[in-house]
């Protein structure tokens, strides 16, 4: 079976906003704004934006830049439009096939997005085309399970529900941990200066019950399960006592871990 990793359709947007947004995506919003703007960018271009977490963070932190947000999924950015200041750019877009000109941008960013491109290097490679001569692409991915035990929790309930075909969800947003194929492919791709950056997080959870929510059904693993002809709603149900049991009795935290990259242009 062929699982679509990247759907992000339906009511997903509104679950992964409301659900994952708290827990996961917002302190990396922080740590990513603040690294772009370390690089004086002013022409910056997001790709795979999802519901504009990191959109808004990133005006907050570069307030003079011009900064035009794309994703793959037009029901992410109707979100992430909510968001931002009405005369921002906010467009569907594909990382690998970009409609911009050669040149523009002088820092493409992205934030747990890469994992998901069918072609990992046609994503470089676009990047590299669109930046300027002394642009630089900044992009998050998570780091494994191992460091990001929610997920192996997750990918544990969904192997025990579906031992015969697992959903893959749970593979793929946290495949691209080790660090040398992607400086690698960058390298290869033209960029020159590169840099990661590990940061672990402490990640404060007010609800089980709205994280779980997030993990289950703010994702396309609610449609894997659905396609298997299991219930996203008992598997949510699942998946509270098991993160209760793994990391105790909301409001509480849970360890997680990104890793950050960055590669400037060749000079």
């Amino acid at each position: 079976m062929v699982d679509d990793a990247a759907g992000f359709l339906g009511s997903i947007p509104h679950h992964y906003d409301t659900g994952l947004g708290p827990v996961i995506f917002e302190h990396y919003a922080e740590v990513l704004a603040r690294l772009v703007a370390s690089t004086g960018a002013r022409r910056i271009l997001e790709t795979a934006a999802g519901t504009g977490i990191s959109s808004a963070a990133l005006l907050r932190h570069n307030p003079q830049a011009e900064l035009v947000v794309t994703d793959l999924n037009a029901p992410m950015l109707e979100i992430a439009r909510t968001k931002l200041p009405a005369a921002t750019q906010v467009q569907v877009a594909d990382a690998q096939d970009l409609p911009f000109e050669t040149g523009h941008f002088e820092a493409v960013v992205c934030q747990f997005g890469v994992m998901f491109y069918p072609d990992l290097g046609a994503g470089f490679r676009e990047a590299r085309r669109v930046l300027s001569p002394e642009g630089t692409f900044v992009f998050s991915v998570w780091d494994a399970h191992a460091q990001n035990p929610f997920a192996a929790v997750a990918d544990a309930l969904l192997a025990d529900a579906f031992p015969d075909d697992k959903p893959s969800f749970y593979r793929v947003p946290f495949g691209r941990s080790d660090v040398d194929p992607l400086r690698r492919l960058a390298q290869e791709c033209d960029f020159g200066a590169y840099s990661v950056d590990v940061v672990p997080h402490e990640a404060l959870v007010s609800s089980w019950t709205d994280f779980a929510t997030g993990l289950i059904l703010g994702n396309p693993v609610a449609d894997q399960i659905r396609s298997r002809g299991g219930d996203p709603a008992a598997v949510q149900a699942a998946a509270v006592r098991a993160l209760e049991a793994e990391f105790g009795p909301a409001p509480t935290t849970m360890p997680i871990q990104a890793l950050f990259h960055r590669a400037t242009v060749r000079r």
